[in-house]
Order: C-alpha cells, then structure tokens, then sequence
C-alpha cells in the first residue's frame, strides 16, 4: 500500500471519454486478417498514451501543483460570460474540459519534445514543476534533482558538459586520444536548466549547441545527446539577469509559461503538505510514468496529427500580417522589418515613414518584427500536441488559438507606439502578452472571414493548379496561365494599399510566373 494514498490518487476512470465504438457482426474473413491490424493497434496505444498523458495533467494540477488557474479555455455550446471589475473584463465560465496553462504546456513540451521556459517570481513552483517532467519520465527523484544545473555567474564549459581526463592531458600524443568525462544530464531525456540567465556568456553558447544541435563538444570531442524535453527556469522572460541571454538561445526556446499567483484560498493543500512532509515529486504514481519506448512512441503519434487545409490557410493569413514593412525596402522582396533592423536605422524613424496605411486597422503595425520558420513549426507542433492530449483526431483551430500565446510569447514584440496600444480599452495588452497575442490572431480570423478567403482566394486555385504539375502542358497552356497571373497581379494591386496578406499574394504571383517563365524557357529549347 502506498504510503501517502490521497497524493497517489489516480482517475481510473476516461479523463477524455469518448463515444463507445460500434460493434459489428463476425465475419468469416476475420480469421484471415490475424492479429489486429498494425494502423488499429498503433491508434489504440495512441488513444492509450495520451489517456496517460492526461492522467498525469490532472494529478498534476489536482494534487501536485497548485494553479487553480483555468486560462486555456474550451467552450460546447453556450458558456456563461460575466463582466467584472471597472475594467469590465469579460469572465467565461467554460463550457468544456479546460486547463492550466502552467500544468498543460509543460506535458505537451514532454509530448513533443519541446523547450518550455518557466517564468514566475522566486517560490512560485518553477523548478518542483520541472523535477515533476524528470520522474514523468521515468527517472528517480535524486538523479533528476543531481542532473540538473543551475545557473551561476562562475558556470563555465567545463561545469556544463565535462570534463578531460587527467591523465589523458598528460599522455596524450593527440587531441583524439584525450576522453572526457560527460556530464550524465547529457544523457538524459529530461534536461532541466534552472536560472538559465544567470549562466556566463561563452557558457550560454555551449548551452546553445546542445540545444540547438543535440551534440556538445569539449577538446574536439563529441557526445551526441539523445532526443529530449527541455525545461528552464527564469525569474523573468525579458532576458536579463546576471547576463543578459543571447538573442539565438532565447530564440531556441518553444514557449513560455508563467507560474501564476497562488490562491490563498487553498491555503489547506500547502497546510497539508507540511503536516505531512510529503513533496510532489516524491510520490509520483507509478500510473503516470513513462517509459523510454513510450516517449518515443507519443511523439511519434503526435508528429502525425492531422492539420486541415482550413486550419492551415488560417494560421498562413495570421503569418503574413507581421513582416511587411514597405518603406524598409526599395525593391519588393526587401520590404520587411528583418530589413529595417538589420539597417541599424532607429525603429521610430522607420515607422514615422510609414504613413500610408490605417496604422490603427492594420494588426501588423503591432509588432516590431515578423515570424520566423522556427516559430511556426513550433506553433504546429505544440497545436498538434494539444490535439493529441485533448484526445481528438486532428488539430482545431481553438488548439492553433490556445497554444499560439504561449508560443509566440517573446517571439512577436509589441510595438508601444502603436495606436492599437493606445485605445483605453486595449491598456491591458500593454502588460498581458498572452492576452495580446490571442487577441491578435482572434482580429486575424476576423478578417480572414470578412474576406471570405475560404471561397474566394484565387491566389490558392492557382497554386493549387501548379502543384498538380507541369508534366504534359504546352507552350499555349503556359503562356495561358503566364497571362492569367500577370492579369491577377494588376487587379489585386491597382489602386489599393499594400498589406501584408497583400504582399505575400504578391511575392507568391511573382515566385509562380518565375516558376512558369523557367518551364517555358525550357519548352522551347528543348529538341
């Protein structure tokens, strides 16, 4: 019997239930298909994993973290809605299974192999949190608590990653033939990094190859590390500490929770805790650990969500809003605001050009940069394992919603000057990133709608033309579509201010009559 039964407690019954299969009539062909068929076994051990996965969120937010806090929000059908405070901000009582973030987004980093930061003032359960991931993931307490490092200003390389050998350095006749002592965290499929921004520069670089390339490197030598989760810890995500994080290892990071405040109205859970002695990472249920073929096998399952095509124009349309900047740049291609930052001109000077365009109707005259590639792989992988642990098929757009802020926090920076920012009632978003942030991609899907793009977008019919292929088309049928684009090219600008959607159109007109122009050329030269 367990020794503390009430933090052992685990739902035996679905956290996800779902409708009962249909049953069906035997049939004589059954004998011949064998064992049940490899595409039916591999979704029941899907269904099987993520039942887990949310086996182990709700003993998480329920007995091992207390964050009472319901901010990733799912509605079915009608929810009630309350305006509170002088600010009347809008309360939603949920109408469907919700979550913590701070519960949530740590296990789909562990689902998807991801890097999450946790941000929050001292004592608010950032690094319980990540000693938590360790033992999910089926490492003892005590190695998880000796793996992990923590940040300081004296950190070196060599405390990081390891150590050469004594007596190598003094044998040895070349730098092949000196070993290393690794450190084991290297190893491991769980990496925990506590106050990662009190970590030297040149040690942060080292920190970078790891994350970044999964290999570190000491005296020519290299350890290539496996796969893993990453978890760091920070007081703040602003960057600062006792060395300023560089851009590219703040760049490698996937998302960022914040551990919010605690309620003192479960002051009883803390009061048991003492009276017990017990700490959460302790007395993790075996129930709710996984083993290393389990991992693999969930993220594995996880890459293959499916993302519908109506999902995805969305989050393109949401994409193309932040990078263009038309005066940064004298030809098409070089109007983006990566051009203006390189340039070292002041961002002010640059924006005050810009005067052109209802800075106020625009969203992206929000921001101070665009999205890079990474930031959007990020964001699919993180919806497709969101999709994963709430048990569906394939990814929703409220997934692409919920996870987006979290994604993008730190990734997408506001620009204070912005109108936006200077309605009353948008004061909030100056301090709320993630409210922000959702409510940018809620203004995107607005006019996404209002444009009617799901039916009417002739810029996806012709791309969706070329990708059928060029095999078997003359030069007349060339020429034909030639014409066609350049036509779609004058009537989609003439007269009309340039918007990123817009832009992005156009930059794909231009990449599809070049593609075009090349096969035509090659039609006509060849014998």
């Amino acid at each position: 019997m367990a020794r503390f039964p009430f933090f052992q407690r685990v739902s035996q019954s679905p956290t996800a239930p779902r409708a009962a299969p249909v049953s069906r009539s035997f049939d004589v062909a059954d004998l011949y298909d064998g064992p049940v068929p490899l595409d039916q076994a591999a979704e029941a051990g899907g269904v099987k994993l993520a039942e887990k996965l949310r086996q182990a969120y709700f003993w998480i937010v329920n007995t091992a973290v207390i964050s009472p806090h319901y901010d990733v929000e799912f509605q079915d059908g009608p929810s009630p809605e309350f305006r509170i405070g002088d600010s009347k901000t809008l309360l939603t009582l949920p109408s469907a299974q919700s979550y913590s973030s701070y519960a949530l987004l740590p296990l789909l980093t562990f689902a998807t192999q991801g890097k999450c930061l946790f941000v929050g003032g001292p004592g608010r359960g950032k690094t319980a949190s990540a000693i938590l991931m360790g033992v999910i993931a089926g490492y003892p307490v005590r190695e998880v608590r000796r793996a992990m490092q923590h940040g300081h200003p004296q950190m070196t390389i060599a405390d990081l990653l390891g150590n050469p050998l004594p007596a190598d350095l003094v044998a040895a006749q070349s730098m092949e033939a000196i070993r290393i002592a690794w450190r084991p965290w290297l190893g491991m499929r769980v990496k925990i990094v506590d106050e990662y921004n009190r970590i030297p520069t040149r040690t942060q670089s080292a920190l970078l190859t790891v994350m970044g390339d999964n290999y570190a490197e000491v005296l020519g030598q290299i350890f290539e590390c496996p796969p893993a989760a990453w978890y760091l810890t920070a007081n703040d995500d602003a960057g600062g500490g006792t060395y300023q994080v560089i851009e590219a290892l703040r760049d490698r990071i996937d998302v960022i929770v914040q551990a919010l405040s605690f309620n003192p109205r479960f002051l009883d859970d803390l009061l048991l805790r003492i009276e017990e002695n017990v700490r959460p990472e302790d007395v993790v249920p075996r129930e709710i650990v996984f083993d290393e073929g389990e991992i693999a096998r969930m993220v594995e399952t996880v890459r293959g969500i499916a993302i519908p095509a109506e999902v995805r124009r969305r989050i393109e349309f949401f994409a193309s809003q932040f990078e263009f900047l038309e005066t940064a740049g004298a030809q098409v291609e070089h109007m983006s605001k990566d051009t203006a930052r390189l340039s070292g001109v002041d961002w002010s000077q640059v924006t005050a050009a810009d005067a052109g365009r209802d800075r106020l109707k625009d969203i992206g005259t929000q921001t101070m940069n665009g999205l890079s590639v990474r930031n959007l792989m990020t964001l699919i992988s993180y919806a497709k394992g969101l999709a994963f642990f709430r048990g569906v098929e394939e990814v929703g757009l409220e997934d692409v919603r919920q996870v987006l802020p979290f994604v993008l926090r730190d990734k997408l920076r506001p620009d204070p000057d912005a109108p936006f920012f200077a309605l009353p009632e948008n004061a909030a978003f100056r301090t709320d990133q993630v409210g922000w942030l959702r409510r940018l991609f809620d203004l995107a899907c607005e006019e996404y709608d209002r444009l009617d793009l799901d039916r009417d977008d002739p810029v996806r019919a012709m791309a969706e033309q070329f990708d059928a292929g060029l095999d078997g088309l003359s030069e007349r049928d060339v020429s034909a579509r030639l014409t066609r684009i350049e036509r779609l090219v004058g009537e989609r600008t003439a007269g009309r201010k340039l918007y990123g959607p817009l832009y992005d159109e156009v930059l794909h007109l231009k990449y599809l009559h070049q593609r075009y122009t090349n096969y035509l050329a090659w039609l006509r030269r060849r014998p």
